[in-house]
């Protein structure tokens, strides 16, 4: 197959629909179009960024929980972020991990270190993980740290997914990297705007290249890799214009490879060491909740997650417009898990983390609003990847497999790793929501599953 590398971000046409504002018929067909499931195009999401009154922001909002309700039901994915390496070879401007910065310091996890990290996850009761490295290490090793993440089981614990945030690469590099069985490959274009894309990322650097960057996720597509996730770093251009960009890359790859992105990502620039960046286009509280419900009413089926970045408040706010993953209990230092410092140090770290609270004060909040918080990894490991996923999404199959797998998680997590107040207020969702599940074949093996766990020290049960 012929790499594609047409440049399907078009400034223009984008800057140009942000200028047109919608009737309200208009508006109403697409929030309609919205709530019956279907993807928007990037016209129809301009229609909804161009939607300035308040009570349309309002609908939005409102649109956007309802229909995460029915794709998603209440369920939360829990993860970690795990940095592997901080050694980078790109000088972007707003990072603190940039080659030019000398204050920063630099670190590479040996195998021994990878496993304290693992270990010390493990025992905070993670599951699933995204592995993070600066842009300075091959395919090859990224591949062994994976299987040193995998190969690594103390007790009940175990990291059953590696989900993993790197450089572009290759389609050879690429295929190197999933016979690690990696999860989702993640990169961010940071910015779709390719000015500001220029005058951040300095020319001379591999991450200077646009292109090379626009199309590192279709070349993994076609080294086989089908789960993949996009991002944009929102605060160094118009969120209005990042936005479409976002929704431009989901359509282009679903077009080209006949699957969009698994996630989406959504961050906020932050402070972060030796950084002072021009603050004209940061996002404020109210435009990042606006663009939460606008990414989750175009993109009907695509996961969204939001990180610890964000504060505690902010998060517990947004969770409803859409969000469907969060990190907890994360630490962003090179070894910053195993060696458990009580604060931060920028000089360590990419940028200032929002929200660092254990997994276990997340996971009670989480309960207490309502959510299911989920640990499930099963899709991946039974190969509803890719466009088998979207064959069990579209029709709501997904939904009737993740409640039962949330469920049995969590029971996992309470009796391994919980506190006793979170066990307690645990075990009643745990409870309550079996209850409403409908009767049939998953509600019993569910019922049967969660037996097994809490009398027969049974684990890993999922459908």
């Amino acid at each position: 197959m012929t790499p594609i590398t047409e440049d399907f971000i078009n400034d223009d046409l984008l800057h140009g629909l942000l200028d047109v504002k919608p009737t309200q018929e208009r508006f109403q067909e697409v929030i309609d179009k919205s709530m019956a499931k279907q993807a928007l195009t990037v016209e129809e999401c301009a229609v909804l960024i161009n939607a300035s009154a308040p009570e349309q922001i309002e609908q939005i909002k409102e649109a956007a929980r309802e229909l995460k309700r029915r794709v998603y039901g209440n369920r939360i994915v829990l993860f970690a972020p795990l940095y592997v390496g901080n050694y980078c070879q790109n000088d972007c401007v707003y990072c603190g991990f940039r080659k030019s910065n000398t204050a920063a310091v630099r670190r590479t996890l040996t195998h021994d270190e990878l496993r304290g990290e693992v270990e010390a996850l493990e025992d905070m009761g993670h599951k699933r993980l995204i592995l993070v490295y600066g842009e300075a290490y091959s395919a090859k090793w990224i591949a062994e740290t994976v299987q040193t993440v995998y190969d690594f089981k103390k007790g009940h614990g175990e990291i059953r997914r590696v989900n993993i945030n790197a450089a572009p690469m290759s389609i050879d590099d690429y295929r190197t990297v999933k016979q690690a069985h990696i999860g989702t490959y993640q990169i961010f274009q940071e910015t779709y705007h390719k000015e500001t894309y220029a005058k951040v990322h300095p020319g001379g650097t591999r991450k200077g290249d646009y292109l090379w960057r626009l199309h590192g996720l279709g070349r993994a597509m076609e080294a086989g890799i089908d789960d993949v996730g996009i991002g944009a770093l929102y605060g160094l251009y118009d969120w209005r214009f990042e936005t479409l960009g976002l929704i431009s890359h989901a359509l282009h790859l679903q077009k080209h490879y006949g699957v969009g992105p698994h996630t989406i990502s959504f961050p906020r620039l932050q402070p972060a060491s030796g950084v002072n960046i021009d603050q004209k286009w940061f996002v404020n509280d109210d435009e990042f909740k606006r663009l939460v419900a606008i990414l989750r009413l175009s993109v009907p089926y695509t996961g969204m997650i939001m990180t610890a970045r964000e504060s505690p408040e902010v998060r517990r706010e947004v969770l409803g417009f859409g969000v469907s993953q969060i990190d907890a209990g994360t630490r962003l230092e090179i070894g910053g898990y195993s060696e458990g410092k009580p604060h931060q140090e920028l000089e360590k770290e990419q940028f200032a983390v929002g929200d660092a609270r254990s997994l276990d004060s997340v996971t009670r909040e989480l309960l207490r609003d309502g959510f299911i918080p989920s640990f499930c990894t099963a899709c991946y490991r039974l190969g509803r990847t890719g466009e088998t996923f979207m064959e069990f999404a579209i029709p709501g199959f997904i939904e009737q497999f993740c409640t039962p797998n949330a469920l049995t998680t969590l029971q996992e997590y309470l009796i391994d790793y919980a506190s006793p107040e979170t066990r307690q207020v645990g075990e009643k969702t745990i409870d309550s929501e079996l209850t409403k599940m409908p009767e049939g074949v998953l509600k019993d093996k569910a019922a049967r599953d969660l037996r097994k766990i809490r009398e027969e020290n049974a684990r890993d049960m999922y459908s």
